[in-house]
């Protein structure tokens, strides 16, 4: 009976993630350089709004972008450009970008992503939670994510915005959490675009996971829980910030600095009737 139920459980989840792609198909955008980049507007908000399209844009890395990529950012009117990634993965793969586009690194918590010298990562992460633990460590987070609230209500008119890190998951997906909270999405729709990053990156993660058993000396299942894009990782983020501050909206107030009037402000900028 437990594994009927077991096995129920996941088809359900596998079947969420890919209504929410179907749902979503229009909020990608292919490019020939990167497996993740999509489009954050379209989603409802508990006030019937909707969050604009064409405003906020989440990705994996930008490095492998071709000339034809440049081109589409431009035409997407992309202006600002936040990237999560820490030293040693922006030196290996550094972005590119049309020129003129503003990019501000905030590497906060990444400090140690990519150091390849570090071959025993994956013995120090157990099997089953090596990513609960990063989600729950708030402690980067406004360092990491304050500065794109701020420009995104700092920004030019007719300009977008684009964050990323290199698998556009872990950092960027939690930056997409909280916006989409901030703007009055629900919090299942929040999950259900989140896990949705499985399907996109599924070609990207059969590769990624046997250079990782590799380079890093883990297990492929370790490898393999780092790539996924699990509900509970997420999840455990938003109950991380619910413990500590008593609520995600009083998180964002009090170290995202949306005061009642900026996170007014916010939602007349990013959302529509």
């Amino acid at each position: 009976m437990k594994k009927w139920m077991c096995a129920l459980v996941v088809c359900m989840a596998v079947l969420d993630s890919h209504a929410q792609v179907a749902d979503s198909a229009k909020r990608f955008i292919r490019l020939d350089g990167t497996v993740n980049f999509r489009d954050i507007g379209g989603y409802a908000t508990k006030d019937g709004r909707h969050v604009k399209w064409g405003k906020i844009y989440r990705s994996d890395a930008l490095n492998r972008l071709s000339d034809n990529d440049l081109k589409k950012l431009q035409d997407l009117d992309i202006g600002f450009v936040a990237d999560f990634r820490g030293p040693f993965e922006v030196k290996a793969a550094p972005d590119r970008l049309p020129a003129g586009t503003v990019r501000i690194s905030l590497p906060a918590g990444s400090e140690h992503i990519g150091d390849s010298s570090n071959k025993s990562l994956g013995l120090q992460l157990p099997p089953d939670s090596s990513l609960v633990s990063f989600y729950r460590n708030t402690a980067p987070f406004r360092e990491r994510y304050r500065p794109v609230f701020d420009a995104l209500l700092g920004l030019q008119a007719g300009n977008a915005l684009l964050y990323h890190c290199t698998a556009g998951k872990d950092r960027t997906g939690i930056a997409t959490a909280l916006i989409l909270y901030a703007l009055g999405v629900d919090k299942t729709v929040i999950v259900q675009d989140y896990i949705a990053t499985n399907v996109y990156r599924r070609s990207a993660n059969a590769k990624a996971i046997p250079a990782m058993v590799k380079g890093y000396g883990m297990s492929e299942k370790v490898a393999g829980n780092m790539m996924a894009a699990r509900e509970e990782y997420i999840e455990a983020t938003f109950s991380s910030l619910e413990e500590q501050y008593g609520s995600i909206d009083n998180y964002l107030e009090k170290e995202m600095g949306l005061n009642k009037a900026k996170r007014k402000k916010l939602q007349a900028l990013y959302l529509a009737e």
